[in-house]
């Protein structure tokens, strides 16, 4: 299926048609979240519940940079599609960006670094393979090198689930390496959906550190 298509990665702007973005975004996540529910540290209940404002907040936040994978269909009359996207949350403070020291995280101290958080990957399953998640995520890492001054450091981490050695492959691929494991409730706080956290975070649940972080260092 995925042939008769073409494939193309822009990042969402914060002014122009948010409320048509947001209902797209609204489509996108929710059919991610019920195609792939392991994917994702929220649920397609707790999202399902989001008014229209609570989509165009999402987007509009100032710390987070969405981008989207397009595909279009080939033929006399193209039909374009979101299929996949991925987020970065930043730039983060220090004190936002630390972890235990339990958690295996690397030195986030550094001044001359600008720290962010890649969240979210995913892509419908009708339109995996052939690369797409790796140039949807490189499309994000060009982003940051785009407005910094070299030799500026950027430090990238993310947190993902470890049963998936695929997704852990791509990463590794764009150069991310694993340092640590995260519990449940970090990762969700460090996605910025701390709000979303129950008041009690004790369970096995939330605080077994089973989540793998990796990161990314690099000059741009």
């Amino acid at each position: 299926m995925t042939s008769n298509f073409t494939y193309s990665y822009f990042r969402i702007p914060k002014s122009n048609n948010l409320k048509t973005y947001a209902q797209q975004y609204r489509n996108l996540r929710l059919r991610g979240l019920e195609a792939s529910p392991s994917s994702f540290a929220s649920t397609y209940e707790t999202e399902a519940a989001f008014t229209s404002t609570d989509w165009e907040t999402r987007l509009s936040a100032a710390d987070k940079q969405t981008f989207i994978c397009v595909a279009t269909s080939q033929g006399e009359q193209p039909v374009s599609e979101w299929v996949g996207q991925v987020t970065l949350r930043g730039p983060m403070s220090s004190a936002d960006f630390s972890l235990p020291a339990e958690a295996g995280q690397l030195d986030a101290n550094c001044k001359e670094e600008e720290r962010w958080q890649l969240l979210g990957l995913f892509l419908l399953p009708d339109h995996r393979g052939g690369g797409r998640g790796k140039q949807l995520c490189q499309a994000a890492l060009e982003y940051l090198g785009s407005y910094l001054s070299p030799p500026f450091q950027v430090h990238v981490r993310l947190m993902i689930k470890p049963d998936n050695q695929a997704i852990v492959r791509l990463y590794e691929g764009l150069g991310f390496t694993q340092t640590g494991n995260c519990t449940l409730e970090e990762a969700i706080r460090a996605s910025g959906d701390g709000h979303l956290l129950p008041e009690d975070t004790s369970s096995e649940t939330y605080s077994t550190r089973t989540g793998l972080i990796m990161n990314l260092k690099r000059k741009q």
